[in-house]
């Protein structure tokens, strides 16, 4: 559940786009520990949850829906 709920994080981040560094200092998480949520290897809290739904512009059910497909989008979103 982890694994998907990260790769759900990183679809809806791509989607702004923004990159991890751009979206962890607007939401205020250090990259390292974006990355740690994004990959799957971070245990959220509540409060965590709130948090990224509000900055990636989502309810925090919308979170918890599958990922379009697994193991997330890697690198950086083009710049248009």
């Amino acid at each position: 559940m982890l694994r998907d709920l990260g790769y759900r994080i990183a679809e809806l981040r791509s989607a702004l786009p923004q990159t991890q560094a751009e979206f962890a200092e607007t939401a205020g998480f250090s990259v390292k520990y974006l990355q740690r949520i994004e990959g799957g290897r971070a245990n959220l809290t509540v409060r965590s949850l709130v948090s990224l739904s509000g900055h990636l512009h989502v309810t925090v059910a919308d979170l918890f829906a599958k990922p379009a497909r697994k193991g997330g989008k890697r690198g950086r979103p083009r710049k248009e």
